[in-house]
């Protein structure tokens, strides 16, 4: 699974996004929209107005959203488990 997190600094949505993920032991990668004007420019021309932005594989949304971070978390089990890793 790919977790990619669109974030800024001094922003409270993408810290609290970021702590999720680090609670469920997600791995992900971090990319500063404002030191990234080319990121920031792609998410803009894609209609996205507000920070973060979570990519998830093929799915993607904004804002914190803990419904949708649980839903990466069972995804995340089901992993582990299909694998016998335990969680």
């Amino acid at each position: 699974m790919h977790i990619t997190i669109y974030s800024k600094p001094n922003c409270p949505q993408c810290a609290a996004t970021k702590r999720a993920f680090d609670r469920l032991g997600a791995p992900y990668t971090v990319v500063d929209i404002t030191t990234d004007p080319v990121a920031l420019a792609t998410l803009q021309e894609a209609g996205f107005r507000q920070a973060p932005v979570v990519f998830v594989d093929s799915d993607f949304w904004t804002g914190y959203r803990p419904d949708r971070i649980r839903d990466v978390a069972r995804r995340l089990q089901t992993v582990s488990s299909a694998s016998g890793v335990l969680a």
